[in-house]
């Protein structure tokens, strides 16, 4: 019997490749109207002056990386995790880009060429945002009309609580925090940082249901984990842009951990894989403040990047979305998200569906 012959395309950030390619992988970044929500005439203009007041520190933080950044390896090992997570499928991974290559338009024209029977469209953001996953998919649904690629889509929206998903993660802080705990004097405290990235509030407000989500994930990891009494909150990290950003901050929180004299293990909850705000923002400057300030332990679980029990979660979600059939896939345990959440979107094509 033929395999159905199908085609995942993985989106993520991106990054640059060599030290030529930060400035224009910034101005990508924020000429992307998803990200700088400001007037379409205006945008150009201040897209290249946010990238030119950001490249400096930006080359520096990738110079510390060798030059470029890691992220485009990772998600090829994490490709290839997944192809033979599923062999009953004749699954072949293709990588989408939002800011550098390999763009959507690249991945959409390899996946013409090998004419797979259907796609499956995975974000490797576990909660939806406007700025990340709706933002790949706008992407990449231009990209598959320039290229006249017509064929059977289903898309995962988004996974904050999958069971699956849930239990790789807390399986691999688990291990983490029984480690931390071992290098920490008896009757040291500690505080467990969920790091997410963050977002200007006003997107919030306007209904992105990001913060929700994020909120969704902490609470099923800290329920799997099923330690009574875990010290825990959610804070956000690389802001980017002048406006008021969600809170509480990360480095507001290492700061408060000082005061409190407890240690800290940051996990980097909305990341699935090491890149710059991992690397450099986490692992280097949080670390150096926290040392600054005398925070008696700085600790930091590493992101799933092709992590056996990640990798079968995100086989089983594509399995899932097959079973589903074609159309938009919300994959939350808990279901679609709550009405506030208007660019939801579900909620934005006015569907009830309920989760998987």
């Amino acid at each position: 019997m033929k395999r159905r012959r199908l085609a995942i395309v993985l989106f993520n950030l991106g990054g640059p490749d060599r030290l030529e390619s930060v400035r224009p992988f910034l101005v990508n970044l924020f000429t992307d109207p998803a990200i700088l929500r400001v007037p379409p005439f205006v945008r150009p203009f201040l897209a290249r002056r946010i990238a030119r007041a950001r490249l400096a520190p930006a080359t520096e933080n990738y110079k510390l990386l060798g030059g470029f950044s890691p992220l485009l390896g990772l998600t090829e090992q994490q490709a290839r995790a997944i192809e033979a997570a599923l062999p009953a499928l004749d699954a072949r991974c293709f990588i989408a880009m939002r800011y550098w290559h390999p763009f959507s338009l690249e991945a959409a024209q390899a996946v013409a060429a090998w004419d797979p029977d259907e796609v499956v469209l995975l974000p490797l953001y576990p909660q939806f945002s406007t700025t990340t996953t709706g933002s790949s998919l706008e992407a990449w649904r231009q990209a598959s009309v320039q290229v006249g690629l017509v064929k059977p889509v289903t898309t995962v929206c988004c996974y904050p609580d999958d069971a699956d998903y849930i239990a790789a993660t807390a399986a691999i802080l688990r291990t983490h925090l029984d480690t931390t705990r071992a290098a920490l004097p008896d009757g040291q405290k500690l505080r467990v940082l969920f790091s997410a990235h963050g977002l200007p509030e006003v997107i919030v407000r306007h209904g992105d249901p990001y913060q929700e989500q994020i909120e969704r994930t902490v609470a099923a990891v800290v329920r799997t984990l099923a330690q009574p009494g875990l010290d825990h909150v959610i804070c956000y990290q690389s802001r980017a842009t002048p406006q008021k950003w969600i809170g509480p901050s990360t480095d507001a929180e290492v700061e408060r951990a000082a005061k409190d004299r407890v240690a800290v293990l940051v996990v980097p909850i909305a990341f699935v894989s090491e890149h710059t705000e991992t690397l450099v923002e986490l692992d280097v400057e949080y670390r150096h403040l926290a040392e600054r300030l005398g925070v008696p332990g700085y600790f930091r679980v590493p992101t799933q990047n092709a992590d056996a029990g990640f990798i079968g979660a995100l086989a089983g979600l594509v399995r899932r979305a097959l079973a589903e059939g074609p159309g938009m896939r919300c994959l939350a345990a808990s279901g679609i998200c709550p009405a506030a959440q208007r660019d939801c979107p579900h909620r934005r094509a006015g569907l009830g569906l309920a989760a998987a």
